[in-house]
């Protein structure tokens, strides 16, 4: 059983914090800033990669792997009889629709921004193979090639334009790298993902799917919408794009806590 990597802040009801990318909590501080005031906000760090772990070896990761973790985690966070709630962000926002689905005695509500489990969609193997070719571009030119062909897939562009620096990575270059690690270790099997929809409708009263404004007519925007559509669950547009937790932190922080315990509320009892 692996270790756990976890930062704790704040105090108030716990909200768990699941990153985006390769789980690397970095860009957050800013978000959880402003929030500690009124939560305590546990930030998971999934492959430990903020916590000394980055360089070590890491293999392709699973959904299902997150999630455990993140239940562990409120198993030592989490006072008795309490309930979490739960941000994630794109590939952490796939994590926390599995915990939802798995584990939802342990949780308030769970806002899941921009999950990348375009598996639902209509078009979703279409899209799941856009994804696989991200990958295949990584390993035969390096991540700023990835990164542009990642780009076009999110946006919905139809042309990409290489970069002539473009070279893959050594593998030890790539273990010092989160991004090159998402790119090669969590990408595919997350976009890979679908999650169980009448798991998350029985559900739907403690979940909101979220996308930013910026991201109108793209992928992971339509992506949110179809899951709340099709579950029943709410939908809040942040600030921002896909990366707004880091684009407009205090925003996206006042709005999150609005979401999850309205001005003038406090948090429910706690009842399973």
């Amino acid at each position: 059983m692996t270790d756990l990597h976890y930062d704790v802040r704040g105090t108030g009801p716990v909200l768990l914090v699941l990153p985006g990318g390769a789980g690397h909590p970095m860009g957050l501080d800013a978000m959880t800033d402003v929030l500690c005031d009124r939560f305590t906000v546990v930030t998971c760090d999934p492959l430990g990669l903020a916590h000394g772990r980055l360089g070590e070896p890491v293999g392709d990761q699973r959904v299902e792997d997150w999630s455990d973790g993140a239940d562990r985690v409120l198993d030592e966070v989490l006072p008795e009889g309490e309930g979490a709630y739960v941000l994630g962000t794109s590939s952490g926002a796939i994590a926390g629709l599995d915990l939802l689905v798995r584990h939802p005695e342990r949780l308030r509500h769970v806002v899941a921004h921009e999950p990348p489990c375009v598996g639902v969609l209509p078009d979703g193997a279409q899209q799941q193979a856009a994804f696989r070719e991200v990958y295949d571009v990584y390993r035969a030119a390096g991540p700023r090639a990835a990164g542009a062909r990642l780009g076009a897939v999110l946006t919905g562009a139809e042309t990409v334009a290489e970069s002539s620096e473009s070279q893959p990575l050594s593998r030890e270059q790539e273990l010092g790298s989160p991004m090159a690690l998402f790119l090669a270790h969590v990408l595919r099997p997350f976009t890979a993902y679908v999650p169980d929809l009448t798991a998350l409708t029985g559900s739907s009263a403690r979940l909101t799917l979220a996308a930013g404004v910026d991201s109108r007519a793209q992928l992971l925007h339509r992506t949110a919408q179809f899951l709340s559509r099709h579950t029943g669950s709410s939908f809040v547009e942040f600030p921002g794009g896909h990366v707004g937790v880091a684009e407009h932190p205090a925003d996206f922080a006042g709005l999150l806590a609005e979401t999850l315990v309205p001005v003038g509320d406090s948090p429910a009892p706690w009842t399973t």
